[in-house]
């Protein structure tokens, strides 16, 4: 039940990644058959991957995942822009993934101005926010696609005419939502679009990032001049490959794919709100991913409610993977307003092909005993405090 954070690799890809592991070993940079044979297999991946997207070849960067490819785009671009004497003012939500906030911090460190957008309740970026955050020495926009913990689902395409009208650089962080949602990334009217492969039944370790012809961005690595001058180090071909593959099979399922984590999304979250009646939905009721469930259980410790889920064969999250070794309460949850008792007390939920309903319903008791089971446990002083709620 947390498919968010990583999925398994599908057969189809792992044997799609085979030969480049093993007998296809060539370094894609030099010039002997061997080598060339990795060479047009990453052409081939490109290829696929713009298809996906509906970009052009030339427009797809590889990188060693979703972090590495908004990194690439938010210190790249400002960077650049900067250098062209453009500006030095990004604006990102409060929301985005740590890659994108921490990236935006690292720019703050070193002169640029940056804005955070605040959401409402439901984690949602008002349209009419970014078009006042706008500059004259805007550099970049950074809304993610949908939210990675409550899964909210972002009016990216409104902030995308917004930032083109404004002739200001627009990235989407696409992490969690190609195979779900539709990744066009001129239907979006983005210049910047991350992806990474582990989370669509691919490799780790490798992603992508789209970025719209003319646009110029500051490599991050210096070297060979791999990827065009973007991106330097030797090509991770089987990465690439498997990355691709990925990809064309979450494109042609994702309408099925939808259906089924949506169905199995309502009935978690039916049966959970009727289980534990105060349980909080976090996230937005209806804009939200089709695999996604977030809530907050008032007088619960959410690493104790994880804890217990582990025991009983269950993973799951409170929130990002990326920050579950965090003592700290989540950006996000603090985002919306949530009171600190619920964010202390969050739990995520995401399912994915391989989930069933048999499963869903043996999570839903799960989550019910040990929810009654905790509270039982809970000091007086937080049970005091779930009576006066």
């Amino acid at each position: 039940m947390d498919y968010a954070a990583t999925t398994p690799l599908d057969e189809e890809v792992f044997e799609a990644m085979a030969p480049w592991l093993r007998r296809e070993y060539g370094n894609p940079s030099s010039l002997y058959a061997l080598a060339r044979r990795a060479r047009a297999a990453i052409d081939e991946a490109r290829e696929q991957v713009a298809a996906v997207l509906g970009a052009a070849p030339s427009e797809i960067y590889f990188t060693s995942g979703g972090t590495e490819a908004v990194n690439m785009a938010v210190k790249g671009v400002a960077w650049a822009m900067r250098e062209q004497g453009r500006g030095d003012h990004v604006v990102v939500s409060a929301v985005e993934h740590k890659a994108v906030l921490e990236a935006a911090a690292f720019l703050e460190r070193h002169g640029f101005r940056v804005t955070r957008l605040p959401v409402d309740q439901y984690g949602l970026v008002c349209p009419e926010a970014v078009a006042e955050a706008l500059q004259p020495g805007t550099v970049l926009v950074a809304v993610m696609h949908a939210n990675n913990e409550i899964g909210t689902i972002q009016p990216v395409r409104e902030i995308g005419r917004i930032a083109r009208e404004r002739g200001v650089p627009f990235l989407v962080d696409a992490v969690q939502t190609v195979g779900l949602l539709d990744v066009d990334v001129n239907a979006i009217g983005c210049d910047l679009l991350a992806v990474s492969g582990h989370k669509v039944y691919g490799p780790k370790g490798v992603g992508a990032l789209y970025v719209r012809r003319g646009l110029r961005v500051e490599p991050l690595l210096h070297g060979g001049g791999q990827e065009r001058g973007l991106r330097a180090g030797t090509e991770h071909v089987a990465g690439i490959v498997g990355l691709s593959a990925a990809l064309r099979l979450a494109a042609a399922r994702r309408i099925e794919a939808a259906e089924h984590a949506a169905r199995l999304r309502d009935a978690l979250i039916e049966g959970i709100r009727r289980r534990v009646p105060d349980a909080v939905l976090n996230g937005h009721p209806t804009q939200r991913l089709p695999n996604n469930a977030h809530f907050s259980f008032p007088g619960v410790d959410g690493e104790s409610l994880l804890l217990n889920l582990d025991l009983a064969g269950i993973a799951a999250s409170a929130g990002s993977a990326c920050t579950s070794g965090s003592l700290e309460p989540s950006h996000v949850l603090r985002a919306i307003g949530l009171p600190k008792e619920l964010t202390l007390g969050a739990l995520r939920l995401t399912v994915g092909k391989y989930t069933t309903m048999e499963d869903v319903a043996a999570v839903v008791d799960a989550v019910a005993e040990i929810v009654a089971r905790l509270r039982g446990r809970a000091p007086a002083a937080v049970r005091i405090w779930r009576r006066n709620e």
